[in-house]
């Protein structure tokens, strides 16, 4: 497992990020993302939906706390856990499934509220991939994206 970062210095860097992480997308990955506010995790996961062939809108489901998006090459699941803060609200809220083997992609924003440690651990399912992604702030434009992944 090698991290890996890359420096964004623009919203439409931040976009071709997740357009090329998309296009790699296999059934059942997991993205989990961490950031402050307007760190641009809402701008990778519109990359990663056109990577995937979604068209249309997308937009942070924190409110709605999950978005589905169809008619790519695979679903995406776009869970936002911003409003959620133990383990146990995102269980009651009936989330859980998303972070193991989803039926598409599923990217989490604020996966620090799960335990994403217990996301790294091998799974008995080859080939399904969690990739760990923090999007620090650098300035105005910039940010430093740092990821890996974990085979499950």
């Amino acid at each position: 497992m090698l991290m890996a970062t890359f420096i964004s210095h623009s919203p439409a860097e931040t976009e071709a990020l997740g357009v090329e992480w998309g296009r790699a997308a296999s059934r059942g990955w997991v993205i989990g993302l961490s950031g402050d506010l307007g760190a641009g995790k809402t701008q990778l996961v519109k990359g990663i939906a056109r990577g995937l062939g979604v068209e249309g809108r997308v937009h942070s489901p924190t409110f709605a706390l999950l978005n589905e998006y169809h008619g790519g090459r695979l679903p995406l699941f776009h869970v936002d856990l911003y409003r959620l803060e133990t383990r146990e609200q995102i269980v009651g809220a009936g989330l859980e499934n998303y972070f193991y083997n989803p039926p598409g992609v599923a990217v989490i924003e604020w996966i620090e509220r799960w335990d994403a440690a217990d996301l790294q651990q091998p799974k008995s399912v080859e080939g399904l991939i969690y990739r760990s992604v923090k999007i620090e702030v650098i300035n105005e434009t910039d940010r430093h994206v740092i990821y890996e992944d974990f085979g499950r």
